[in-house]
């Protein structure tokens, strides 16, 4: 009788370990679910020599010293910076003073009445400069030029498209129907170096060789290049 009672015990020891095992699995894997979700993969990333995945930035010209902007498509005052020193920019990558590198990032998707403008305006971004580097600013220009309100569905994709194709670049279309790059354009926007996170970083942000500098002190745009002196 008292083997039996020994044999018995060992069971159930056995049993509790095995149930201890199986709750330990469980907690692991809920976890590993949790980081999952709220860590989803960056998806493709745009591949070419013209964009730095590690930092998302379209890298244009190559200049010593360098101008970081981060843009978000639906931002009215990103347009407005646009218009008032793309100019002075453009001369200032052309004779060789700076190297401009261009963060397209999704922070005002909730102003899109839901398509998420911000994000697929962004993806179009990076399928157009992946597709053809020089192609990359005027299109810029141009989506700006076309900026839709606040709070209205954006551009449709053919109408994105529509613009790509008048700078030169077709044969993006399920780049840029697909979404391909939205998982790269929202892990970008995470991890901005700057307030990091869509809630965090406001649009557009200037860094000056890796300087953020408040928006209200840029100079004229002719007095641009003081920036770097």
């Amino acid at each position: 009788m008292a083997a039996t009672a020994r044999k018995t015990n060992w069971f159930a020891i056995w049993v509790s370990v095995a149930v201890v095992v199986v709750l330990v699995l469980v907690a692991a894997l809920v976890v590993w679910m949790n980081n999952s979700a709220s860590n989803p993969a960056p998806g493709p990333t745009p591949e070419a020599a013209n964009i730095n995945v590690e930092t998302g930035a379209i890298v244009v010209g190559d200049g010593e010293n360098t101008m970081d902007t981060y843009i978000d498509f639906m931002c009215p005052v990103c347009n407005q910076f646009e218009q008032l020193y793309g100019e002075a920019i453009s001369g200032l990558v052309d004779d060789g003073t700076i190297t401009l590198n261009i963060h397209p990032i999704s922070i005002l998707d909730r102003a899109s009445s839901g398509t998420e403008y911000s994000t697929r305006a962004a993806n179009a971004m990076y399928c157009v400069a992946a597709a053809d580097g020089a192609a990359a600013v005027p299109f810029m220009q141009a989506m700006f030029a076309n900026q839709p309100e606040e709070g209205s569905t954006g551009l449709t994709n053919e109408q994105i498209l529509a613009i790509a194709a008048g700078v030169g670049v077709t044969e993006i279309d399920s780049c840029v129907n697909d979404g391909e790059y939205s998982s790269y354009v929202t892990t970008m926007t995470d991890k901005t170096p700057i307030a990091p996170g869509a809630s965090g970083i406001g649009t557009p942000t200037i860094a000056i060789n890796g300087e953020v500098i408040a928006n209200s002190t840029l100079p004229e745009p002719a007095d641009l290049a003081s920036l770097f002196e």
